[in-house]
């Protein structure tokens, strides 16, 4: 369960209330000028791209003890007159290889202006990596389990808590955001540079939130996209994924109910969505072919928040609750389009794992504080699988290996704050179910940035993804210094265009108005 979090997560924010030591805010002192002062071999590597290897302290309250070392990437400006420094990028995660994203970046017109840099965090990948053991699994993959399950998903979090300490290492209380923050200052200083820009998507937002926050004289443009919330510790945004996932839900329904002439779940949003608890109900009992509960209710949460697909959603549930054979559903299920769905649903499933898994995930979410009381736990998971089942709802309120946290976080996170760097911007999906909408305006109004709203989309990620309005603002911002309006939006992917069909009409006014061509909407 702890493992579908990760997955769907992508990413989350955490806040504390602490001022960070004074070490952390000023010009290096003596025990880190060796850091700041080391000098990059660079070497081709996978892409196009060169990287090279920082050293950095393991510990920045005492940097002469232990080292890491950190892989970092790069793509030099393809125009070399144009170029306006560096710009450093993180993909999310907590946890996320970003050793790949100057390939990704370099075919956005950023490439043309900056050096693009990538890296491996602290304990990721490439970098010294903070490894923890997998444990079996214990709690059955269910996205409605009865109260009685509820204590075996303690146990798995539990189980994996004390294998992560014990496969940890030394290393493991020292991973953490505020810790990659002051590594990319070590990079910074090893690139020669007197300030970077930053691309942070996802758990990546908060990552440069807290670097302008410890290092502002150090920060120029900054673009947040896919924003975590800077008040939501991990827990509560982990719940409001839930609730995201739900309201795509219900958009959909409402959608589908005024097109019920075309898929007959229901003429209103609540008879489709009995439509979809009838269902649910009825694969509990039997699945038809692969589609479980379990996976019905992934595929139901997926298919919500993609609004291209909603089309196709309402036609499989219309399938499954007409309990069409199973040679029937599978020719027309557009198993492609869904696969996120399915591979959830087998991912959650799976026994057979490797020995070793990342440990970032399960120690950075745990910088703050988490309830102890598993009581507090299964109150929200029955709340959680009866509101929200769809896209997994009930593991976003269940224990994590939080709950049962074997260490102390050496100090607290990080106070966010916007003092002496410029204006940035914040880039959120309306849709989106890993970092909530409410997370963009809530971040936007804590670093007094700038905000671009995707209007009715549920895609996490959104620049060099395909929106044109997107892509055209932050180009704008990063290249040319032009900040878009204090709060815009930018359009989303297009819903389906199938038209609205009243049966009730008589068949003469019906075809007047096929034959107009009425549009969708």
């Amino acid at each position: 369960m702890r493992r579908f979090v990760s997955v769907g997560l992508g990413v989350v924010a955490v806040l504390g209330t602490a001022v960070m030591p004074s070490f952390a805010r000023s010009d290096p002192p003596d025990p880190l000028a060796e850091f700041y002062t080391q000098q990059l071999s660079w070497a081709p590597c996978d892409q196009g791209m060169e990287c090279a290897t920082v050293v950095a302290p393991l510990d920045y309250a005492n940097p002469a003890a232990n080292r890491i070392s950190l892989v970092v990437s790069r793509t030099k400006a393809s125009d070399a007159e144009r170029r306006r420094g560096v710009l450093f990028s993180n993909p999310g995660g907590p946890g996320g290889s970003g050793i790949s994203m100057p390939a990704f970046l370099a075919k956005t017109e950023l490439g043309k202006t900056y050096d693009l840099i990538g890296f491996d965090p602290r304990g990721v990948g490439g970098s010294t990596a903070l490894n923890c053991t997998v444990v079996p699994a214990l709690a059955t993959a269910d996205s409605r389990p009865p109260d009685a399950e509820f204590a075996k998903w303690s146990a798995e979090a539990r189980v994996a808590e004390d294998s992560c300490e014990r496969s940890g290492g030394g290393i493991r209380r020292f991973i953490s955001t505020a810790n990659t923050a002051r590594d990319l200052d070590v990079v910074r200083a090893a690139l020669a540079e007197k300030k970077i820009n930053y691309l942070g998507y996802s758990y990546g937002t908060y990552l440069g939130a807290v670097y302008g926050s410890l290092f502002p004289a150090h920060l120029d443009r900054n673009v947040l996209d896919s924003s975590v919330h800077p008040e939501w510790v991990w827990r509560d945004q982990f719940k409001a994924q839930a609730v995201a996932y739900r309201r795509n839900v219900d958009g959909w329904a409402a959608w589908a109910a005024e097109r019920d002439g075309t898929f007959h779940l229901g003429a209103t949003a609540a008879d489709v969505l009995a439509t979809v608890e009838k269902t649910a109900a009825a694969l509990a009992v039997k699945p038809v072919g692969a589609h479980t509960r379990t996976v019905f209710d992934a595929a139901v949460g997926v298919g919500a928040r993609y609004r291209p697909l909603w089309s196709d959603l309402s036609k499989i549930i219309g399938k499954l609750a007409a309990t069409a054979p199973p040679e029937a559903l599978d020719a027309e299920v557009p198993d492609a389009e869904l696969s996120e769905a399915a591979e959830a649903g087998q991912l959650l499933a799976r026994s057979a794992r490797a020995d070793l898994q990342s440990g970032v995930f399960d120690t950075v979410t745990c910088e703050s504080d988490w309830p102890s009381d598993l009581e507090t736990y299964y109150e929200d998971m029955r709340v959680f699988r009866d509101r929200y089942p769809y896209g997994f709802g009930i593991v976003r309120a269940a224990p994590t290996t939080c709950t049962f946290r074997t260490f102390t976080p050496p100090e607290p996170p990080v106070r966010l704050v916007r003092e002496g760097y410029p204006v940035g911007v914040v880039v959120q999906a309306e849709g989106d179910t890993q970092t909530q909408y409410e997370s963009g305006p809530a971040m936007a109004a804590r670093l007094g940035d700038n905000l671009i709203t995707v209007v009715d989309d549920g895609n996490h990620g959104l620049y060099g993804t395909g929106n044109a309005c997107v892509d055209k603002a932050v180009n704008r911002y990063l290249i040319e210094g032009l900040l878009p309006p204090s709060s815009s939006t930018c359009p989303g992917e297009a819903r389906p265009d199938v038209a609205v069909v009243t049966p009730a009409l008589p068949a003469s006014v019906q075809s007047y108005l096929d034959g107009r061509g009425l549009p969708g909407s």
